[in-house]
């Protein structure tokens, strides 16, 4: 539970610092299912973004309730993630795609924390889905807190569930 908490509010904390951001300093609006890495780099574009409700969403089952979820965050000010390679794999009708990750959180007052780890993707085939239709989303994720530089962090590989 504690690596889940730690992995979310690394995430929280790099999201929606890419390259893309509007005037204001803001991060370009990303939502994006179209595959593993996609989809978690719009996670963390929500969380910079302050849009907890649709971070949230992007979880098959949320570990937690979503007041919690969202106090995970009160004192992130910014997150920025990066992904590794990502393997896709087919498993009775299911697609899972792990996502390797590094996420430098930044905190009010400019503490940062650095988070690698892994999420599980999970998109059931579209094919021989009938309504309501749901898309990719993020099935598990395992981070924890690490020291070292945030390319340094990043995980080679992660595996799908067994």
């Amino acid at each position: 539970m504690k690596a889940i908490l730690v992995s979310l509010l690394a995430a929280s904390a790099l999201a929606g610092c890419g390259p893309e951001a509007s005037a204001q300093g803001q991060a370009a609006y990303l939502d994006d299912r179209s595959d593993g890495a996609a989809l978690i780099r719009s996670l963390y574009n929500a969380i910079n973004r302050q849009e907890y409700a649709r971070a949230y969403s992007y979880f098959s089952k949320p570990f937690n309730d979503y007041q919690s979820f969202v106090q995970g965050y009160a004192k992130t000010v910014s997150v920025q993630v990066i992904t590794g390679t990502v393997t896709p794999e087919g498993a009775a009708g299911s697609i899972y795609a792990p996502v390797p990750v590094a996420i430098k959180s930044t905190e009010k007052g400019g503490k940062e924390h650095i988070f690698a780890g892994c999420y599980i993707t999970r998109i059931v085939n579209a094919a021989i889905q009938e309504p309501p239709f749901s898309p990719l989303h993020i099935e598990s994720a395992e981070l924890e807190e690490v020291d070292g530089p945030l390319k340094k962090a990043l995980p080679k590989v992660c595996h799908p569930p067994s």
